[in-house]
Parts: structure tokens; sequence; C-alpha cells
């Protein structure tokens, strides 16, 4: 596993496995958020699947699936809802990069962060997220 915190509360990894889940529960994570399409993985690996394993470790799991034209804006507030949660939430995609792409749409939309302060914290997890500026501009408007 390759887990990156951005805050505390909001930690993004690669892909990760069924078999991840305990350990994944042991880094103190309560909620998970699968953020890859069933279309990118094989059949062990779809959401479903790792429902299962997930509540078999005893995470709570959320599924939103994204794409580049499904980061709309009712997706973007979808995904600030679900990570709040009681603990910590992790949540993945292929590399990681979409589910901090997302994050720092909503960190912008609500205000929140300063866009300099969302793209260091991106940054500073392993994302240069600096092409996506001119749309964080937009959303701070």
């Amino acid at each position: 596993m390759d887990i990156r915190q951005l805050t505390p509360s909001y930690s993004v990894s690669p892909q990760i496995d069924p078999a991840d889940m305990a350990a994944i529960r042991e880094a103190g994570f309560t909620r998970i958020i699968c953020n890859r399409p069933d279309a990118e993985n094989p059949p062990h690996l779809h959401a479903a699947q790792m429902a299962k394993a997930a509540e078999a470790a005893g995470l709570d799991f959320a599924v939103l699936p994204l794409t580049h034209d499904t980061m709309t804006p009712e997706n973007i507030a979808r995904q600030m809802s679900l990570a709040e949660a009681e603990g910590p939430v992790l949540a993945y995609c292929a590399s990681g990069t979409r589910c901090s792409v997302i994050w720092s749409l909503g960190k912008a939309s609500e205000g929140s962060l300063d866009i300099d302060e969302i793209l260091s914290t991106t940054a500073r997890a392993g994302y240069d997220l600096s092409g996506l500026r001119p749309r964080l501009e937009q959303l701070k408007g």
C-alpha cells in the first residue's frame, strides 16, 4: 500500500487490494472511498468485492467512481460529504490522483483553504496538481 496523507482526516492511495483491509483498519482508518470505476479493474477489485472485504474488516465503504467527465459539482459535494466520517478516511483510485483532484476541487468550492495551500498539500503527497490552478480559482471565485 502507498497511503499518502493530505490531512489528518483524509488520505489517498493508488489501488488497494482486499487483503489490505485489515492493515488499513489497523492504521486507524474508519471509511474507505472507492473513486475507481469498475471498468478499470479486474473483477476481484470491483467495488462490490472491495466492499465485502472492507466490511469484514470493520470498515465503512463508499463508492463514488470518478472520471474527468464526472468531476461535477454534485460529485465534488458528495465526495466532501463522504470524507466527513467518525475517523480518518482513505480514498483510492488508480494512482491517488483523482482522489486528490476531487479533494482539491472540494476545498476550493468550500473556500476552506487557500489555493496555494491546496496545491502545496497535494504536492507534499506527491501529486503535482499545478495545472488545476485555473479551475480551483474559478471554483473559489
